[in-house]
């Protein structure tokens, strides 16, 4: 019974006691049944990450590790849940997920922690859930929430390319009906506006979060006339993209165009040269946002929100426009 007291984070076991059974299970390697445990009464030891079953690879898997670690710390199993966001069934498929799989709760990624409809559903019928959204503000709603500030990093790395000296900055758009494709474009255009700097329609380009649009999309702004000196791509798949249809025009990156892209994944770390981006820990994402949900199933604890802000990472992909480096050295030399 001590140890079942100390595995649920009963408060009632002394500390002495508390530290003395995790060297045990330390030492043991023990794990409990989630599923045993589940069976012997009426309390769920299993949550379900939802995610979106198109996604970004990386972003997933890294999302999938922190809420896995937070699930082994509190001694919950998790059920990996891909689903179609724009399904007319989603709402009922997800509620009966929940009742049929016995589940504790949900952690809810974008676009499913962004529907209205689903979350007054779960809520209706006390279902558990966490989510991870795209905002600049803690959204109140009574619901456990990590948000993250696309809109901030947006703006910084916008900011960056005009400190450099670029103008002419065009912005890919990723999927819109993800909240952070518009958080990420209005950073990007305050950032513009703020510096004096209008938003041109033409270097503005919707479209989705792959390498393949990136591509597709670049290549038809640096095949126009009067092309941008800097592309800002709302994902490092979109600016690898870009990246990719630079080399295809025979352009030197950055010499000839800068590209910065967001999120930090293997695409920006990866590529030549590597791309600046915005960095923002997924995978603490996760683990935070399955925590906040476990500490209020096990401790009937208030549900909060934490926030997140992607940090600008300047990385060899960005460099002054070339216009604005001969004029340095004309400078410099003199007449």
């Amino acid at each position: 019974m001590t140890v079942s007291r100390v595995i649920n984070l009963e408060p009632t076991v002394h500390a002495d006691t508390v530290q003395k059974v995790r060297r045990a299970i330390e030492t043991l390697h023990y794990r409990p049944d989630a599923t045993a445990r589940s069976l012997r009464g009426t309390r769920s030891f299993t949550i379900a990450l939802v995610y979106d079953d198109n996604p970004n690879a990386n972003y997933i898997l890294s999302l999938q590790n922190g809420v896995l670690g937070a699930c082994r710390e509190h001694g919950y199993e998790l059920l990996i849940y891909p689903c179609d966001p724009r399904s007319p069934r989603l709402t009922d498929e997800l509620s009966l997920l929940a009742k049929n799989a016995r589940l504790a709760g949900l952690v809810l990624t974008p676009p499913m922690s962004e529907n209205a409809r689903l979350l007054a559903r779960l809520k209706a019928n006390d279902v558990a859930y966490a989510r991870i959204i795209a905002a600049r503000g803690d959204p109140k709603d009574g619901a456990a929430c990590v948000y993250v500030d696309d809109h901030k990093a947006a703006y910084a790395i916008t900011a960056y390319l005009i400190q450099l000296g670029h103008t002419a900055i065009a912005f890919l758009w990723g999927d819109p009906h993800y909240r952070s494709s518009p958080e990420r474009y209005e950073g990007y255009a305050d950032a513009m506006k703020e510096h004096g700097i209008p938003v041109r329609k033409k270097y503005v380009l919707e479209g989705t979060y792959t390498f393949e649009d990136g591509f597709r999309r670049a290549r038809k702004l640096l095949a126009g006339k009067d092309a941008p000196s800097a592309i800002f791509g709302s994902n490092d798949e979109i600016a690898a993209g870009a990246l990719a249809a630079a080399r295809s025009a025979g352009l030197d990156v950055p010499w000839d165009l800068s590209i910065a892209g967001f999120e930090d994944n293997p695409f920006s770390r990866q590529a030549w040269p590597a791309l600046t981006t915005a960095s923002q820990s997924t995978s603490e994402i996760g683990r935070h946002a399955a925590s906040r949900l476990l500490e209020q199933l096990q401790k009937g604890a208030l549900p909060g929100s934490e926030r997140f802000v992607p940090e600008l990472v300047i990385r060899g992909s960005t460099a002054p426009p070339r216009a604005s480096r001969k004029s340095r050295a004309a400078t410099a030399t003199g007449p």
